[in-house]
């Protein structure tokens, strides 16, 4: 085997520190917000606009020290909840010269870099465009874009600074011409579940639009759109120097 120029994979992920904080720094919040919600029931209580004022009177009842025990237990179990979550929902990158891995909770991902023409950071998600600009992976992360940008350009990735479509996109607004067949009323539903909250049934909905070639932006509840078009991957000498190829 011909190892020259061989560079082992490099793996981007918050590392034991991040998972330090989940573990011992959100039971430590939530054990403490526990005392301090024991400590203050007598004075809750006599707030006639406190939220859950039944709740308040209860624990304000009860006995001391179990209650002051009691709320510290819960608020430490509901930390450690949050840690789990935090846990399975951060992202993990491992990339090479051939592919990158991502994972999060159970789900892994891999795209081979020749399927790739672009990678880049924009609006805290990782994106992934094929040859026709169309999105192979867009997945949401807190990783430092300075890490990620090294991990890919040192297995010869072609990574942008930023989208290289950026200035093609448009705001969606109802009946707006230029979307495929079936577009709009996919984009009226994501609305919806945008403004309810409803990330996976957005999510779904980005996947669908995905398949008509539509290819989205968010920027608060305001989404912004661009066609992808078969063919026009075709990139100049020019345009692979700028994306790192």
């Amino acid at each position: 085997m011909d190892l020259a120029g061989y560079r082992p994979r490099t793996t981007v992920s918050g590392g034991p520190l991040e998972l330090a904080v989940l573990w011992g720094g959100f039971p430590l919040l939530g054990a403490g917000a526990g005392w301090l919600l024991a400590a203050t029931t007598g004075w809750l209580a006599r707030l006639p606009w406190v939220p859950f004022s039944d709740l308040v009177e209860w624990l304000d009842r009860l006995p001391e020290p179990q209650a002051t025990a009691g709320t510290i237990a819960v608020g430490a179990l509901a930390g450690l909840v949050l840690a789990g979550i935090g846990t399975a929902e951060r992202l993990i990158v491992s990339v090479d010269a051939a592919q990158v891995r991502l994972r999060r909770a159970d789900e892994n991902r891999t795209v081979a870099r020749a399927d790739t023409r672009v990678v880049f950071v924009a609006d805290k998600h990782l994106v992934l465009l094929d040859a026709d600009g169309a999105e192979l992976v867009r997945e949401s992360t807190d990783l430092p874009a300075a890490r990620l940008a090294a991990a890919f350009r040192a297995h010869g990735w072609a990574w942008a600074d930023d989208d290289p479509h950026r200035s093609a996109y448009r705001l969606w607004v109802p009946d707006l011409p230029g979307l495929p067949a079936g577009a709009d009323a996919l984009l009226r539903a994501r609305e919806r579940a945008v403004a309810r909250d409803r990330r996976d049934d957005a999510r779904e909905l980005r996947r669908e639009l995905g398949r008509l070639g539509v290819v989205l932006r968010d920027e608060g509840k305001r989404q912004y759109w661009r066609v992808v078009v078969p063919g026009a991957g075709q990139s100049t000498s020019a345009e692979r120097e700028r994306e790192g190829r």
